[in-house]
C-alpha cells in the first residue's frame, strides 16, 4: 500500500528556496507507486469578500492562516505523513506549528522540515519553537549545518539536501571569462545585497565595463536602489521578482556569481551556479562553508567583508583558468544534489515514519 504524504509549503506565487524544493519534490513524487502525494500551500487563497479582505495587511495575515488551518484540519485524516515545509520566527508559527500540533492531535506522522539559517537564533529566542519541534516525529534540514544546530538544542535531525534539476541548466565554461556578475537573493537583510552592491563599487574600479545583475525583490529594494545610486555604480540591473523557469538564462548570461549574505544555510542559487559552471563567490555565512570549499568548488570570504568579496573577484577575472578550475570542481559537486541522488533518502524517511520504525536516524547523510 502506498504511503500517502501530505506537502504543506508555500506556493510558488511565494518565489524562494521553499517553494521552488516543495513544487520540486511533489512533482518527482508523483511519479513514485510508493507515493501518493497531496499539496497543501500554506499561503491558500480566498474568493469573494474574505479575498478582498485578504489583501490588507495584518488581516491578511490572520485569514490566511486560519483558512490554511481550517483546510490542512480536513486533510490530515486522509494521509499518513504530513510533510511540514518550515521558516522561522512567525512565519513558523503561523503554519507549521498548528500544523504539527492537528498532525499529533489526529495521530499521524508530522515530519518538519525546516530550512532557515536563522535556525540558531530562532530556537534559542523561542522555547516555544523547541517544543513544538519535540512534537514531530522527524525533522529533516537540507544541510549537516542545521543537523548541528539542532542537535545543540537536543533535537535530532537528519540532513536531505536541496535537490537541482540539473537538466534545466545548461554547464558551460567561460572563454574568456568576461566581469558580467549575477545575484540571486531575496532583497532582505538577511542576504546583504548590500555588501554585493559595496563589492561592486570596488570591482568597477579596477573594472570599468562590469555588469552586476540582481535577480530578486524584498524590502530592501529601494533602499538597495539608493545605495547604488550613492556608490555611483553603473551597468546595474534590478529586475525584481524573476520567475523560477527564467533563472537559467539568466544564469547563462553571466560568467562570475556574488553573494554576500549574513544568515544563510543551503543556497539553491549557488547550486544552480554550480550547475551552469559559473565561478561562485560568497561569504561564509551559516552552512555555505559546508557547501563551498574554499579554493575548491569556489571562493569563500568572511561575512559583510565588501572589500574581500571585490578582491577576489577581481584576482579571479585575472586567473581565468583558475576560474574554470573552480567551476568544473563546483559541477561535478552538484551532481550530489541531482533529484536521482536526493530520492532515495526522501523514500527511506517516509518509509521509516509509515512503518514506525523511529526515530530516524540522526546522523548526516
Amino acid at each position: 500500500m502506498a504511503t500517502r504524504v501530505l506537502v504543506l509549503a508555500p506556493s510558488l506565487e511565494l518565489l524562494g528556496g521553499q517553494s521552488i524544493q516543495a513544487a520540486l519534490l511533489v512533482e518527482r513524487l508523483r511519479q513514485e507507486a510508493a507515493i501518493e502525494v497531496s499539496f497543501q500551500p500554506v499561503n491558500p487563497r480566498l474568493a469573494g469578500f474574505l479575498g478582498r479582505l485578504q489583501r490588507t495587511k495584518y488581516i491578511r495575515t490572520v485569514l490566511t492562516s486560519l483558512w490554511f488551518c481550517a483546510l490542512v484540519i480536513t486533510k490530515i485524516p486522509r494521509h499518513d505523513v504530513i510533510h511540514v515545509f518550515s521558516a522561522s520566527y512567525l512565519s513558523f508559527l503561523l503554519a507549521p506549528a498548528p500544523a504539527i500540533l492537528m498532525t499529533r492531535l489526529l495521530r499521524r506522522k508530522a515530519l518538519l522540515n525546516y530550512h532557515s539559517g536563522e535556525a540558531e537564533d530562532h530556537l534559542s529566542r523561542s522555547p516555544l519553537a523547541v517544543q513544538i519541534a519535540r512534537l514531530a516525529d522527524a525533522i529533516v534540514v537540507p544541510s549537516a549545518y542545521l543537523v548541528d544546530v539542532f542537535r545543540r538544542f537536543g533535537l535530532p535531525a537528519v540532513a536531505v539536501p536541496n535537490a537541482i534539476e540539473t537538466d534545466r541548466f545548461r554547464y558551460r565554461e567561460r572563454s574568456p571569462l568576461r566581469p558580467a556578475f549575477l545575484g540571486n537573493r531575496n532583497l532582505e537583510c538577511n542576504y546583504n545585497v548590500a555588501c554585493v552592491l559595496r563589492a561592486f563599487a570596488q570591482i568597477q574600479k579596477a573594472l570599468p565595463n562590469a555588469t552586476l545583475t540582481l535577480a530578486g525583490e524584498g524590502s530592501q529594494r529601494a533602499a538597495l536602489e539608493d545605495l547604488a545610486s550613492e556608490l555611483h555604480l553603473r551597468n546595474v540591473r534590478f529586475l525584481g521578482k524573476v520567475p523560477h523557469a527564467a533563472m537559467p538564462a539568466l544564469y547563462d548570461e553571466a560568467d562570475v556569481f556574488l553573494n554576500g549574505s549574513d544568515v544563510d544555510n543551503l543556497p539553491l542559487s549557488i547550486l544552480e551556479a554550480f550547475a551552469c559552471g559559473l565561478p561562485v563567490i560568497t561569504t561564509d555565512a551559516g552552512g555555505i562553508p559546508y557547501l563551498v570549499e574554499h579554493g575548491v568548488t569556489g571562493l569563500v570570504v568572511p561575512r559583510n567583508d565588501s572589500a574581500a568579496l571585490a578582491r577576489s573577484a577581481v584576482e579571479l577575472l585575472s586567473e581565468p583558468d583558475r576560474a574554470r578550475w573552480l567551476a568544473r570542481n563546483a559541477f561535478e559537486a552538484s551532481k550530489t544534489y541531482r533529484w536521482d541522488a536526493i530520492r532515495v533518502k526522501w523514500l527511506d524517511v517516509y518509509r521509516r515514519l509509515s512503518s514506525r520504525e523511529l526515530p530516524v536516524p540522526t546522523r548526516a547523510s
